[in-house]
């Protein structure tokens, strides 16, 4: 299991476009994949659980992830956040 955590950059948050680039990265992955913010998780391959997060700007978040590519995953959707979704 790999599991780190990041700081969500851009100022809105995981809203519906941003959440859909996220989600579309995290089905690239073979790996079961979580995003993880005040103690609720949810399945990161899931856009309607991504958004029920409601994650703010600002907002720290944990990815997890457990499968044969796990790390991988893990550093491109880390990635992904600290590059603000190209916002």
């Amino acid at each position: 299991m790999c599991v780190k955590e990041v700081l969500v950059q851009n100022h809105v948050g995981l809203h519906a476009r941003p959440a859909t680039f996220f989600i579309q990265r995290a089905n690239e992955y073979k790996s079961t994949i979580w995003v993880e913010v005040n103690d609720r998780r949810v399945n990161a391959k899931s856009l309607l659980g991504v958004l029920s997060l409601g994650i703010m700007g600002g907002a720290t978040i944990k990815i997890i992830a457990s499968g044969a590519d796990e790390e991988e995953a893990v550093e491109s959707l880390v990635s992904l956040v600290e590059s603000a979704f190209a916002e």
